[in-house]
């Protein structure tokens, strides 16, 4: 299996607002860097979303280390708060809504499809490739090709 580090980070001009995401990929010598911007999201959305881009463009399956500066992203998998969303019915505690579920739940099937663990990394702390993940991030936050965040909108 091709072992593979994700880096990612997510940016928002205000929350809700503008926001995008950054995500840096390396094996071996092999690097690559993806990020997208939208008109309206949040934060949170652009931390999942950095998350699901690195992982749908892995071809095939893949040893991942996932390195994210979210509690959000890291914790909801190594504390396995997924897994009980999921087994709720997508819900949080006592039925109430969970957010961003759109994006969980594809988080969800992305992940299954690889061996992920997931790692916590301090943001604006001179880590280059999260410096370099949120560089892309606000880049694209306030690029001129922004896009809808459908999931955000239809919440």
């Amino acid at each position: 299996m091709t072992k593979v580090e994700i880096y990612t980070d997510g940016a928002c001009r205000g929350n809700p607002g503008k926001g995008g995401y950054g995500v840096v990929m390396r094996s071996g010598t092999w690097t690559k860097e993806l990020s997208e911007g939208y008109r309206k999201t949040t934060n949170n959305r652009m931390e999942l979303m950095a998350a699901i881009a690195g992982l749908a463009s892995l071809t095939r399956p893949c040893q991942v280390m996932l390195y994210s500066d979210s509690k959000y992203l890291v914790d909801a998998n190594n504390k396995k708060w997924i897994e009980g969303w999921k087994k709720k019915g997508w819900k949080r505690g006592k039925g109430e809504k969970l957010a961003n579920v759109d994006l969980w739940q594809e988080l969800d099937r992305l992940r299954q499809k690889h061996e992920v663990s997931w790692h916590w990394v301090k943001g604006h702390d001179g880590h280059a490739e999260n410096e370099r993940c949120d560089e892309l991030a606000t880049a694209a936050a306030d690029g001129g090709s922004l896009r809808d965040d459908t999931g955000f909108e239809a919440a």
